[in-house]
């Protein structure tokens, strides 16, 4: 494979993990066993907030009189797709019962999850659509109890179009803390008395080592990091197209990769020469966050190949993946790991990041090789059934025994023997 880096990346996903681990770590500890009274004095020396952790009815109410009537009907319009594209989720998994063998019947059901934690991150940006993503779809799912977080603008409190939207999307309880404090008061079940069953949401490394720490003492819809983004294009894409995508997605955060895979030269070079300029355009914070995410974390990449293409970028197996190429079909047929794919011009991380109805809190960090991303499917348990005659425990009862015998299980086999004794008095069944 000839590929060829026009540009490489002094920093991957995984830089900095080993030092959020360790601040992580003794943040939960402090948490777990100093409980309501350590998350808020977490909450006041990191978030600067000194008010009620629970969002009373009355603030959320106020936060709806403070933005305007265009924002409002801007999250409806986000949240009708995103609704929509969630219970055609739910449709294309539906419970069962099927005979197996005479007597032998097989079930699945699925059953919502009692309490779901969303985290909304409030800091750099108000992200508003991830109240959208993560608890309108668990209002579709059927979860019970529905505990949303957001991190406070000091004294301020969190931002008012995000409470609006949380409540809009159906959160029950609404928690003005920020970072790893928030993560652990959902966890823990503090200011609630109901403790997550499920954590999710995007948010900063912090945010994200917290999720993994947890990870089986409570679920959590995936493992995950800074957003990311790769772009597949050829000499047919637009260059200033290619580069407005992979800054908008870089002015998430320092941390955040951009990758341009491409198989023009003439393309990568266009792209590169456009990247500065259009980054030093951005107002204050979000030129800072991208120039940085651009110079440490920025790549593009020379492919001989349309099959290279695909190879390296199933290897990168980006959270975001555009396709810009005048094979786009072939592309979204081949290619097999990304978050979200994203096939043509006339469609961009933009759209699905916002309001275009599918999820936006995907896979980083590779975890897109093995998953995919936030679904109402996330929220709901996929459990089994099985009941069955006792005429059927004549075959089924007689194979158990033979198999748990084979493995040295002799209890697993007394247990079918027993059965056949009872149910087949006088016959050697043995």
């Amino acid at each position: 494979m000839a590929v060829t880096y026009l540009k490489r990346a002094d920093k991957t996903p995984q830089t900095g993990t080993d030092e959020a681990r360790e601040i992580v770590q003794a943040m939960l500890t402090k948490i777990e066993a100093g409980g309501e009274d350590a998350a808020i004095a977490y909450g006041r020396e990191l978030d600067g907030y000194h008010g009620d952790i629970v969002v009373s009815a009355d603030a959320i109410a106020a936060a709806g009189d403070e933005i305007s009537q265009r924002l409002k009907d801007d999250i409806r319009f986000a949240y009708d797709r995103v609704t929509t594209f969630a219970e055609a989720q739910k449709k294309s998994i539906t419970e069962f019962e099927t005979e197996l063998s005479p007597g032998l019947w097989a079930g699945q059901k699925l059953i919502p999850i009692e309490t779901a934690g969303c985290y909304v991150p409030g800091g750099r940006y108000a992200h508003v659509a991830s109240a959208i993503m993560s608890i309108a779809t668990a209002r579709v799912a059927g979860v019970e109890h529905i505990v949303a977080c957001t991190a406070p603008r000091g004294d301020a409190g969190p931002n008012p179009a995000i409470l609006y939207a949380m409540d809009q999307c159906g959160a029950d309880t609404i928690l003005a803390l920020g970072g790893v404090q928030g993560i652990a008061a959902m966890t823990f079940g503090l200011f609630t008395g109901k403790p997550a069953r499920i954590l999710v949401g995007p948010g900063n490394r912090f945010v994200a080592e917290a999720k993994r720490m947890l990870y089986g003492r409570v679920g959590i819809d995936m493992f995950a990091g800074p957003t990311e983004i790769a772009v597949i294009a050829d000499d047919s894409a637009d260059p200033q197209i290619v580069a407005e995508d992979l800054v908008s997605q870089a002015e998430h955060g320092p941390d955040s990769p951009a990758w341009l895979i491409t198989t023009s030269r003439q393309l990568a070079d266009e792209v590169m020469a456009r990247m500065d300029g259009l980054i030093a355009a951005l107002p204050e914070v979000a030129r800072g966050a991208a120039t940085t995410a651009w110079r440490d974390y920025g790549e593009v990449i020379l492919c001989d190949s349309d099959e290279e293409a695909v190879a390296v970028s199933d290897e990168y197996a980006a959270e975001h993946l555009e396709v810009h190429t005048a094979r786009d079909d072939w592309y979204a047929a081949t290619l097999r790991n990304y978050g979200s794919l994203f096939i043509g011009e006339e469609t961009t991380v933009t759209y699905g990041d916002k309001c275009s109805g599918t999820n936006h809190i995907l896979p980083t960090k590779g975890a897109a090789h093995y998953t995919g991303g936030l679904s109402v499917h996330k929220y709901m348990k996929i459990v089994t059934t099985q009941r069955m005659t006792r005429e059927a425990n004549r075959e089924v009862g007689q194979a158990a025994a033979r198999i748990s015998r084979l493995e040295g299980m002799e209890a697993h086999a007394r247990a079918g023997d027993a059965r056949l004794r009872k149910y087949f008095p006088g016959e050697n069944l043995a």
